[in-house]
């Protein structure tokens, strides 16, 4: 496997390293790979739509959520670094409006899975941050 996993203080919610090959001309890693993350997370997403966000320092952006169509995301950050949040508003859960908060950035290369129905956002914590999810 070519990735670390960890699930979060939330059941559902993982915390996902990737292996980067770093070397003289730069860098190499596979963003996602749909066996490792099954193994590694548990699920097989259906991703369906995929987000890329510029935003400067102190910008927040969510808390979003879909009620007819839950999206799970796969959060990370490919410039400069933000503070995300994934919170838990599946009615009827034991972690109902819990949350967790991770710091993604370039540097960290660090990638967040939230599952469907929950809520998203981060906060950009760097002077500007490119984000993907």
């Amino acid at each position: 496997m070519k990735l670390k996993t960890y699930e979060s203080s939330l059941t559902g919610v993982w915390v996902i390293e990737p292996t980067f090959i770093d070397d003289s001309r730069g860098f190499f890693y596979e963003s996602y790979n749909e066996k490792d993350f099954e193994i590694g997370v548990g699920v097989k997403p259906n991703f369906v739509q995929d987000n890329h966000s510029k935003s400067s320092k102190n910008v927040l952006r969510g808390l979003h959520y879909q009620i007819y169509k839950p999206q799970g995301k796969l959060v990370r950050v490919i410039q400069g670094e933000i503070f995300d949040v994934a919170v838990d508003i599946r009615v009827g859960s034991p972690n109902f409006g819990s949350w967790f908060g991770i710091k993604l950035s370039e540097n960290n290369r660090k990638q967040l899975w939230i599952p469907p129905d929950f809520a998203h956002g981060f906060l950009v914590t760097s002077n500007e941050a490119q984000v993907i999810y």
